[in-house]
Formats: C-alpha cells, structure tokens, sequence
C-alpha cells in the first residue's frame, strides 16, 4: 500500500506545484492588461493561450462591474479552493493509506 501512498503523495504536489505556477501565470497576466502590452509579442500570445480558456468562461458568466474585468480574481478564488481542498485532500488519502 505504500507505493499508492507515496504515488498519491507525488500526484498531490505535482498538482500544488502546477497550480501555483498557474496563479502566477494568471496574475502576470492581469498586471500586463494594465499597460496594454504589444498583442503580436510572443510572451503576451503564450499568456493569452494559457489564461484565455479559463478566464473567457467565467468573464462570460460575470455580470459588468463598471468595466473592470474581474474574472481572474474569480479564476484566482477558485485556484485557492483547489489548493486547500483538493490537495489536501489527495495529501490526507496517501497518509490515509500508509
């Protein structure tokens, strides 16, 4: 049972890793969208192409707030739950199962 354990235990902070670099991701993003970056700039497209899949959805959902796009602190919400949820709960199955 210690190979599940120890396997569930890597799963658990691959995931804390990946989604902390996506918090990241989402955050250079938001401070980009303030200077108003070159759109034909290779970073600026890669940071589009990450974040745009999940920030679209929840922008689409969101009511207008006087023109302020809040859909990545919603994202960021959301990315905060996974981390103290999910996580956490994959780190309490491996103990679980030691």
């Amino acid at each position: 049972m210690f190979l599940i354990s120890n396997f569930m235990h890597g799963i658990g902070i691959i995931l804390s890793y990946l989604l902390t670099i996506y918090i990241w991701i989402i955050i250079i993003r938001a401070l980009l969208s303030w200077v108003n970056p070159d759109p034909y700039n290779p970073i600026v497209q890669i940071l589009y192409r990450l974040t745009e899949p999940v920030l679209a959805p929840v922008r689409y959902r969101m009511p207008d707030i006087g023109g302020i796009d809040a859909s990545p602190i919603v994202v960021l919400l959301i990315i905060f739950f996974l981390q103290s949820f999910l996580v956490q709960s994959i780190f309490d199955l491996a103990n679980m199962l030691r």
